[in-house]
């Protein structure tokens, strides 16, 4: 099995496809984690920022055991400025080259523009005559973004629900990395939080802890 996540921002990984990605390291995939943005002084970071970000992205390649890393450094939160065709262009270059069967997508109803905009963006990636490597399509949750929309037409519908007890520690480990990203609850993303709705799916799938995921597309 070859598995990519794509995520909007780092911490995207974590908070929605975290234990799910872990579970498939254990199984012997091969993972590849795809950033779409990046933050730089342009859109007014500085260094110490940047720095910080880019040793975040090390430990995390690091605890997750990622087999590929893509950069694609578009600028943070203005991806509404960005030709739909760039976008388009650079994820097609990375699924050409890395040829992934399992593809996580943020989902479409997510109140973030940047993440709509990737979702769109990966759309057009995974049509079988151009990209005849994906297998399976699944978008994730992400807290914070998904349970915001205000969308009901296309509110997040969970039809797959991965069993990830064995690793909610590890991925709660993973998100004190972005510890700038983490809150105290009721704050969404929380320790508290994540552990809840992993407890919420779990109950909804016979598991002590789960992640969920919307099915939208799967060939065999």
């Amino acid at each position: 099995m070859r598995t990519i996540v794509v995520a909007p921002h780092p911490d995207d990984e974590v908070l929605g496809v975290g234990g799910a990605l872990l579970r498939r390291k254990s199984e012997g995939a091969t993972v590849a984690w795809l950033i779409v943005t990046g933050i730089t002084s342009e859109v007014g970071c500085d260094t110490e920022k940047i720095e910080k970000r880019s040793d975040e992205i090390k430990q995390i390649t690091a605890l997750f055991g990622f087999d590929s890393v893509f950069e694609l450094n578009f600028p943070t939160t203005q991806l509404d400025h960005i030709p739909m065709s760039d976008l388009v262009a650079a994820i097609s270059n990375v699924f050409k080259t890395f040829e992934p069967e399992e593809v996580f997508v943020p989902h479409p109803s997510d109140v973030h523009t940047d993440h709509r905009i990737v979702f769109e963006a990966v759309a057009s990636c995974t049509k079988w005559f151009r990209y005849p490597s994906v297998k399976r399509v699944m978008a994730y949750e992400t807290l914070s973004e998904t349970d915001f929309g205000l969308g009901v037409s296309q509110a997040f519908r969970p039809n797959v629900f991965i069993d990830i007890e064995a690793y909610l520690p590890n991925k709660l480990q993973a998100m004190n990395i972005y510890a700038s990203e983490v809150g105290d609850f009721p704050f969404p993303r929380s320790h508290q939080a994540i552990r809840a709705l992993a407890t919420l799916r779990g109950a909804a799938s016979g598991f002590q802890a789960a992640e969920a995921f919307e099915l939208l597309r799967e060939r065999s």
